[in-house]
């Protein structure tokens, strides 16, 4: 059974350091003062109270998937509203009754404590919303709700409401197949809990539904029948039952059109009929009800050319999906003659840009799968090229480091992407604490490849880029190794935030390139000899998260759970693993490590930096095995009572400095509440015990915007020093590897006036 949902999923793989001027000279030629190092600060003079009146001369500059099987690759299910769960909350979906908010509040031991004709009762005098919660029913109640015995009632009780329909819901059928949707979907991911499902539920609800469609009332065109048709087209899905219902499928695509959609809501009736097909592929019966009677595949093409004029409108996406699932059939070479005029046609009633372009994407990705050697019939061969130069039409430069390659982006946009990006390298560099990059990594730039919405991405990344795009976004790192190769990473505009402007999962993929260029040796599949997952996904969740300063909400929910051990996350497959285990478990992981164990963190990314897995998982599974299992089993409670929710994630907090001289720095303490007026300075200085091999100074949170300098020698000036970091907020990170013994010196320059400005110092 396949509940397809529209997904936007946090998934991806694999920055330079943060406007690093350059070691010397100063810009505009400006040089160090040449005071020795070791000079104390009492012997120098006290530096002025107002800032320098030169101005910085000039900016400093910032310094593979796996391919899939064609099978991963296929078309993506469509996104029917009602597959798992209520349509989409759209004044339409009210008006006919799909989603409707509850009147009253729904409690759970309504129907876990009812049998028999009280459940059936107690489920039609509930509105659709309080059954649709029902979807999200607890492991230990979902046995009393959804066992076979209550789930034969309510099919018995559908069937006999579908005998009497009268074309409305008046009596309540629209809820009653709903919470039979409810219980196959609670069943399908609990069968543990929920006990098996066996011969007599199937043949009860065949029995509901045969009713239904068989009573003249339900092929109404109306907004009143539209609602109860539209559950039981979905209800096919649920029992699994599409190679039976294809009399049904061909029946609801031919009745209906673009006239009946919008004033009666039959487009509703209409999608699931899709995602029956889709699900079809899956079920033995399928193929060959198909092979007897290809006709399902006229009506689908039938369906298609009928409404080539509702590309680029409220339904233009409907008619994509029915021509991912009438070209899914090209998979099968006994269907391939019937199919090919029918792809050629539609690919030649379309383009590669324009309102037409995803119903070309379609075809064309159907043919590179299935009929690649005869792409030129259909005239897609070099429909790549095409899609791109149409498509990626907007180019920028954000440093010389990060290109992006956009479908639709304006200036602003543009100029807010870069300052994420350009922004997140201090942080990256102060959590990772490398020392450059990993040998033989040459990726020395990165090109983000944005796309304007979830389904511009879904479609023209996989024409254009040859990948599976039924996630979040993707990082392509290809060979490391290679002079010339070209790593990327694809995301796109989150199209439900708008007007906002966000783009989706941007700094996650842009911690891919990062990690994979700072922490993880060669390209991806290296690392793939031994679970690296927990790392690599757990550590972009965790850099995207904390550098925005957003908090995981969703990794904070799953914490009370307890549902892993620390030393079972260290296990963690991508493609074996759900999505809460990658994602919100590997933040969770990741982010305890950081805080609660640095030092083993910090000797498991020497291995993976070396390239020695074998190594790292050693110390991952032997060195650190069960031993903080129980401690982070505690942590998880705290992080659920509000400690995940405060704080800084993956720093432990480190003591105020000691002394009344503000200005002086010890070894891992902080000075809070720094603050410098536009102009002027905040100044420091560290004395560096001999022998010490790297010095970090970090300055994050507050207002305004202040810029770290460093210079060896004397107080830090914006025209006398030898390193800075200058990003467009307070986080910067200066790291400074075997410093002379003696004093140095460090400032925060107020590019504008700041407060509240945390500095610490570690060494």
């Amino acid at each position: 059974m396949t509940f397809v949902l529209s997904l936007f999923l946090a998934i991806g793989l694999f920055a330079p350091q943060s406007q690093a001027a350059p070691t010397s000279p100063a810009p505009g030629g400006a040089t160090p003062t040449g005071v020795p190092a070791g000079t104390a600060p009492a012997d120098l003079a006290p530096p002025p109270a107002i800032g320098d009146s030169r101005a910085d001369a000039a900016p400093a500059k910032p310094d593979g998937r796996k391919r899939l099987s064609p099978e991963d690759l296929a078309p993506q299910p469509p996104t029917t509203p009602f597959a798992g769960q209520s349509p989409a909350d759209q004044p339409q979906a009210k008006a006919l009754g799909l989603g409707a908010a509850a009147a009253t509040p729904c409690n759970v031991g309504d129907f876990t404590s009812r049998t028999g004709s009280a459940l059936v009762q107690q489920i039609k005098s509930v509105d659709l919303q309080c059954v649709n919660s029902l979807f999200k029913i607890g492991r230990g109640d979902a046995a009393n709700a959804f066992r076979e015995s209550q789930m034969t009632t309510v099919a018995n009780a559908v069937r006999d409401a579908a005998n009497s329909y009268q074309g409305n819901n008046s009596a309540s059928i629209s809820q009653l197949m709903l919470y039979l949707q409810a219980g196959y979907y609670v069943h399908f991911y609990n069968p543990d809990v929920v006990g098996s499902y066996g011969n007599g539920l199937k043949d009860a609800s065949r029995a509901a539904l045969d009713a239904f469609f068989a009573n003249s009332r339900s092929r109404d065109v109306t907004a009143d029948n539209a609602g109860p048709l539209a559950r039981a087209a979905t209800l096919i899905d649920s029992i699994k039952d599409s190679a039976r219902y294809l009399p049904v499928a061909k029946r609801l695509l031919t009745d209906y059109d673009s006239a009946t959609w919008n004033p009666t809501g039959m487009v509703y009736a209409v999608t699931p009929v899709l995602t029956q097909l889709y699900a079809g592929h899956r079920q033995a019966d399928f193929l060959p009800a198909v092979k007897t009677d290809p006709t399902v595949l006229d009506a689908l093409y039938t369906f298609i050319s009928r409404n080539q004029g509702l590309h680029g409108g409220t339904y233009g996406r409907t008619v994509y999906e029915a021509t991912n699932e009438l070209t899914r059939f090209m998979q099968y070479p006994e269907l391939l003659p019937r199919l090919r005029p029918y792809a050629r046609t539609l690919a030649q009633l379309s383009a590669p840009s324009g309102p037409t372009m995803y119903q070309r994407g379609s075809v064309t990705l159907a043919v590179r799968w299935w009929d690649t050697d005869n792409c030129s019939y259909y005239g897609t061969c070099d429909d790549p090229a095409k899609f791109k130069a149409a498509n990626l039409t907007v180019k920028h430069t954000c440093s010389p480091s990060i290109n992006i390659l956009a479908q639709s982006l304006d200036s602003t946009q543009l100029a807010i992407a870069c300052a994420s990006l350009n922004g997140q390298d201090a942080f990256f560099h102060a959590v990772a604490k490398d020392s450059g990059p990993v040998k033989d990594d040459n990726n020395g730039t990165i090109e983000v490849v944005n796309f304007h919405s979830s389904l511009d991405y879904q479609v023209l990344a996989a024409v254009i880029y040859d990948i599976n795009t039924n996630n979040g976004g993707m990082y392509l790192e290809g060979d490391p190794a290679t002079v010339g190769n070209q790593p990327r990473f694809l995301c796109y505009e989150a199209e439900w935030a708008r007007p906002s402007f966000e783009i989706w999962n941007l700094n996650h993929e842009y911690t891919h390139y990062l990690d994979g260029r700072f922490n993880v040796y060669g390209d991806y599949d290296a690392g793939q000899v031994q679970p690296i997952d927990w790392w690599v996904e757990g550590f972009a969740e965790f850099v995207s998260y904390s550098y925005r300063k957003v908090v995981n909400d969703g990794a904070i929910a799953v914490a009370p759970q307890h549902t892993y051990k620390l030393s079972e996350l260290f296990d963690t497959v991508y493609a074996k693993s759900d999505q809460d285990r990658v994602y919100r478990w590997g933040y969770l992981a990741v982010r305890y490590m950081l805080e609660q164990r640095r030092s083993d963190v910090d000797a498991v990314l020497a291995k993976y930096r070396a390239g020695d897995w074998v190594g790292a998982r050693a110390i991952l599974k032997t060195t650190i095995g069960t031993r903080y299992d129980a401690d982070f089993d505690s942590w998880l409670t705290k992080c659920a009572a509000g400690a995940c929710a405060t704080g800084t994630p993956g720093q432990p907090q480190l003591p105020e400095c000691a002394g009344g001289d503000l200005r002086k720095l010890d070894a891992n303490c902080v000075r809070s509440n720094v603050a410098a007026t536009t102009g002027n300075y905040a100044h420091f200085y560290v004395q560096v015990p001999a022998g010490t091999k790297q010095v970090k100074i970090t300055s994050k949170g507050g207002t305004g915007n202040g810029d770290l300098y460093y210079n060896p020698g004397s107080w830090a000036y914006t025209n006398s020093y030898v390193t800075r970091s200058a990003g467009p907020d307070n986080s910067e990170t200066l790291t400074v590897d075997n410093p002379q013994a003696g004093y140095v010196f460090f400032s925060l320059y107020a590019q504008q006036g700041f407060s509240g400005v945390s500095v610490t110092s570690e060494f």
